[in-house]
């Protein structure tokens, strides 16, 4: 195990971004047909289970930089349970190719962050790779799988082989339960929704509107030249309805998507919407909890989301087995049935295949990693692969 360090939320000032010079690895899709009208295949591409039983699969990454372990193309799967299925005490990553291999690319022993992420090991849906080899990935754990037991947790940093070098904890890092970033190679941006503010601990209380998005800037070195190293947090998004929960332990904001124009999209998966946060790498203030772009309809628990090739928002419904298209305008334009077994609670984290050909999900109702694709020939990947700097 690496030597790693913990550290509370400080230095670092980077300099505003422009958005004209980012750009989304996809493909065009020029004639405005929905992203999900043009998938029409579901695939199994690997189970999910490592040699330690660790179950319920909640993030998915996809590596698009070849470092250490880490193979281009291949999907990062984070599991929120051990084998006994108690939630928050999962401890494991694994690898998964697109040609079905698996493989454990993680197992962290809470031993290694006692100390450093209160309560240790319980890994969530908040999971992302960086281009030059860093996976940071969330942790909210428990001692028992029970809401009352719930802790703070912590954002764990592992190297290109897998070891945990660091965590940032402390500070507005309560709850981590899942997350986005913007990766420029030397410099990133941590997206993490927080859920676990005030006195949310306790078996089924009311909604406490304290939820949280919170914005973390990175320096982030190559593998062999030092740590990453986190400026302050910035809370971005705040009031949003929080609650523990018996079946999914803690209920609140979930997943966050960025689009091209630097609004940060977010599941108020308690309220039933996807709202909307303007300038989320620049702003200095809380947006609370943003505009709202879309609420009920074919929504059903909104959990996992991720922004499509053509701009559109694409979440899982945790109430059903459907992932649903919402425009930025806030058009609902196409749902697709991508679990017609386990259904309902199965849907977690989402990630666009590499060339835009497709949507990467979890489902823990039968623990594997699948995939909603097109039958029709692929089209050549065109992803921003720049290389480093």
């Amino acid at each position: 195990m690496s030597r790693h360090r913990s550290h509370v939320l400080t230095r670092l000032k980077l300099a505003p971004i422009a958005f004209a010079a980012l750009s989304l690895p996809g493909i065009c899709l020029a004639d405005g047909r929905p992203f999900l009208d043009r998938l029409d295949t579901i695939a199994q591409v690997a189970p999910t289970v490592p040699a330690n039983g660790d179950i319920n699969p909640y993030g998915v990454a996809v590596v698009h930089h070849s470092v250490g372990a880490l193979q281009r193309g291949n999907i990062l799967v984070s599991n929120f349970n051990a084998s006994n299925n108690h939630q928050g005490t999962g401890t494991t990553i694994v690898q998964i190719s697109p040609d079905g291999s698996m493989s454990q690319f993680a197992l962290i022993d809470p031993a290694s962050v006692k100390g450093e992420c209160p309560g240790g090991v319980g890994l969530t849906t908040a999971l992302v790779v960086l281009r030059r080899g860093w996976v940071i990935v969330g942790s909210l754990p428990t001692s028992d799988g029970m809401s009352a037991t719930m802790q703070a947790g912590c954002l764990i940093v592992l190297n290109s082989q897998g070891a945990v070098v660091e965590t940032f904890q402390g500070g507005d890092i309560k709850g981590p339960w899942d997350m986005t970033a913007l990766d420029k190679n030397g410099r990133a941006w941590l997206f993490v929704t927080s859920v676990l503010n005030g006195k949310v601990a306790t078996d089924t209380p009311p909604p406490i509107d304290q939820g949280t998005v919170l914005r973390i800037p990175l320096t982030v070195p190559k593998q062999d030249e030092g740590m990453p190293t986190a400026g302050p947090t910035t809370i971005i998004g705040s009031g949003f309805a929080q609650t523990a929960d018996p079946a999914a332990l803690v209920i609140g904001p979930t997943g966050v998507g960025l689009a091209k124009d630097g609004t940060l999209y977010v599941a108020d998966s308690f309220n039933n919407q996807i709202v909307a946060i303007p300038d989320a790498v620049n702003r200095q203030t809380t947006a609370f909890t943003g505009a709202v772009v879309t609420f009920n309809g074919a929504l059903n628990v909104p959990l996992g989301l991720t922004i499509a090739p053509n701009g559109d928002i694409i979440t899982a419904n945790a109430g059903d087995g459907n992932l649903v298209e919402t425009t930025p305008n806030g058009s609902q334009v196409a749902f697709k049935t991508v679990d017609t077994v386990t259904g309902a609670g199965s849907l977690f984290g989402l990630a666009i295949v590499r060339g835009g050909q497709g949507i990467y999900f979890v489902d823990d109702g039968d623990n594997t990693l699948k995939v909603l694709e097109s039958k029709s020939p692929k089209e050549d990947e065109d992803e921003n692969d720049d290389g480093d700097d």
